[in-house]
């Protein structure tokens, strides 16, 4: 039996916004991407468990220096929470633990309820999550049977809004920080209702900086690698998309060659105070700058990219 043709990994740089499907974990997904693309480095932004769809955007080559900082962005989500049942999981894939019944609900005391959960808040991560005590993973310890006390964290919850009610299942909207989990949400709501819930459906709608992003599919990235390059690489956008919100300066040769060199330079007329993408004079993306109140620039980030 003769051996499926090798791989020919190159380098690639760009962010690919995928739709991420239900079943598949984040570096299932990315692994697939890696592979059509055929490029030799990649990471993701931040996992979505096998239950979630929705926005995963992966980093290829020099765009996974920008992984860190989108990470840590705000987020967006449709959320699906099933009251009166409660899981070791808390979300659909687990064991049920308890079932309650459900009390008489009305918006008002519903509103209550989401309020307590709004802000900078504390929360404690589930079980089975890929958060790291004593250095293993949660979710290998709760298959173990463990029982670890994890302390509570503290996290930012922009917006959470009852979308809809469909009998015992709530849809909610979510704006969120990094490292807050929606199925901890999801479990403190069904406990300050008084029957317990789980999560049933997990929706990704966006991530900082892409508000409004153009999602692709496996499918659809599959069926463009059938067509050849052209196609495919369509759906990669440019290193400098993960860095669209920030102020962009556009160097000269000078400012280039300092910057190349990791030596600070003095921006005059100078940006606001903060980070700015800054371009070498031939387009190319050269670094993510911090930059004070005065114009002088410190390299937070340096890149490598063809001209632009």
């Amino acid at each position: 039996m003769s051996k499926p043709p090798s791989i020919h990994y190159r380098d690639l740089h760009g962010i690919v916004l995928l739709d991420k499907p239900i079943g598949l974990s984040s570096n299932q997904a990315l692994q697939t991407v890696r592979r059509l693309l055929r490029a030799a480095k990649g990471g993701h932004t931040g996992a979505l468990d096998p239950l979630a769809t929705g926005l995963l955007p992966l980093c290829f080559g020099e765009a996974t220096k920008l992984a860190g900082s989108l990470l840590g962005a705000r987020k967006a989500y449709v959320a699906d929470c099933r009251l009166g049942i409660t899981t070791d999981s808390a979300d659909s894939e687990g064991d049920i633990v308890q079932q309650r019944d459900v009390p008489p609900l009305d918006d008002a005391r519903i509103e209550a309820a989401l309020a307590k959960l709004r802000g900078r808040i504390f929360q404690v991560p589930p079980m089975y999550s890929a958060l790291k005590v004593d250095g293993e993973r949660l979710y290998a310890k709760a298959r173990r049977g463990e029982i670890v006390d994890v302390p509570p964290r503290e996290v930012d919850v922009h917006r959470l809004d009852l979308l809809s009610r469909d009998g015992d299942t709530l849809r909610l909207h979510v704006e969120c920080g990094s490292g807050t989990y929606v199925r901890s949400l999801a479990v403190d709501l069904g406990e300050d209702l008084g029957c317990g819930a789980h999560l049933t459906a997990l929706r990704r709608l966006w991530v900082e900086p892409f508000r409004e992003p153009r999602m692709v599919t496996l499918d659809e990235l599959q069926q463009a690698a059938e067509q050849g390059d052209e196609a495919l690489l369509a759906w990669l956008l440019p290193v400098s998309a993960g860095l669209c919100e920030l102020p962009a300066v556009q160097l000269d040769e000078a400012q280039t060659m300092a910057i190349s060199r990791g030596q600070p330079i003095q921006l005059v007329p100078s940006p606001p105070a903060g980070r700015c993408a800054a371009f070498a004079s031939d387009g190319a993306l050269l670094a993510l700058l911090e930059v004070d109140v005065e114009g002088r620039t410190r390299i937070l980030r340096g890149f490598n990219l063809p001209p632009d």
